[in-house]
């Protein structure tokens, strides 16, 4: 498995990408590339699936988009109908145009969608977790426990829910779900107890919190001033916005220095320290590439159906650039992956 890092640039490049790319072709280029990543590289884990996926909200959100745009903008010389001009909202010609732009709205939610879909599946939480700053640290373990209870809390549910069921029991009201509720809450206080214990007796909270000291409380102040002073600068004094971005820059800087600091004086472990592999610089490569390709290309992603509906063009050359995208689900798995 690739690093959490690079997935999650991956990510990131897929919806940066997506979101110039009004073109429909390099659209479906994204979204068949989503597709073949995920089908390869994720794994088929034990659990409840997804409620939604990919396809499925495609075949949601491309229809929805499309109509909800042709009928609410008027713009286009392609006329499929007209409606009448009584009916609030609505009421007007309904043009080939608009409904071309709302369905490649769709489909880039739906490129948007699958590619955190993917990232969803592909990156367990413990990784997750390792990407959070070091000053963090404390509050992304709290969350990682959140997030581990929530797939626990739900089979709970569904194991109550049948096992009351055979009992005879059934849900026809309000009062129908306290047999439900507190035998899922007192689960749930079982697991957080026996959680804690474990915790306790493996020495975490063991060490005293030692609070900040005042050069990082200090810094901090500082920097949260400089950043929300050149924040108003730049929007209320157009004449001295230069001035304005410095100070925000600083006061980015000295908040970074804030975290980097505060950081240091966190100490914890690391069960097994991954290292960075030839995959992952290669499929860092393969974002670079797609990025590099989306930012020199800017105005060929671009595709706007008005006035009159053309067919979109298509550059084979920026199509082979984005599907770096796809180097991730060529690379070698480890052998630890394979069994």
């Amino acid at each position: 498995m690739l690093d959490a890092r690079v997935w999650l640039l991956w990510a990131l490049s897929l919806l940066l990408i997506a979101s110039y790319a009004r073109n429909p072709l390099y659209g479906i280029v994204l979204l068949l590339t989503t597709l073949v990543v995920g089908s390869v590289c994720a794994p088929d884990r034990e659990g409840p699936r997804m409620p939604l996926s990919p396809l499925r909200f495609a075949l949601i959100a491309i229809p929805l988009a499309a109509l909800f745009n042709a009928l609410t903008v008027r713009l286009g010389e392609t006329v499929l109908l007209q409606l009448p001009t009584w009916l609030p909202l609505v009421g007007g010609p309904v043009t080939g145009e608009g409904l071309v732009f709302g369905a490649t709205n769709g489909l880039i939610l739906t490129v948007i969608f699958s590619s955190f879909a993917v990232f969803n599946r592909v990156i367990p939480v413990r990784d997750l977790i390792k990407l959070t700053p070091r000053a963090f640290h404390e509050s992304g373990v709290v969350l990682s426990i959140a997030l581990t209870f929530i797939p626990q809390t739900t089979r709970s549910l569904q194991r109550i829910r049948e096992a009351q069921a055979v009992r005879g029991h059934r849900v026809r009201g309000l009062r129908d779900w306290l047999p439900i509720i507190v035998p899922l809450l007192v689960s749930g206080l079982e697991r957080a107890i026996g959680l804690a214990e474990a915790m306790v007796a493996r020495g975490y909270g063991a060490v005293a919190d030692a609070g900040q000291p005042v050069r990082n409380q200090l810094f901090l102040a500082l920097g949260l001033l400089a950043l929300l002073g050149g924040w108003l600068g730049y929007l209320f004094m157009p004449a001295q916005r230069g001035i304005a971005a410095g100070f925000a820059l600083a006061g980015a800087v000295l908040l970074v220095a804030v975290l980097w600091l505060a950081g240091r004086s966190t100490v914890h472990s690391v069960y097994r320290q991954r290292r960075w592999r030839v995959q992952d610089t290669l499929a860092l490569g393969g974002c670079t590439l797609a990025l590099a390709v989306a930012l020199t290309q800017r105005g060929a992603l671009y595709y706007a159906p008005y006035p009159r509906l053309a067919w979109p063009a298509f550059d084979p050359l920026i199509g082979l650039g984005l599907l770096g995208l796809l180097l991730p689900a060529f690379l070698p798995l480890d052998e630890e992956e394979r069994l």
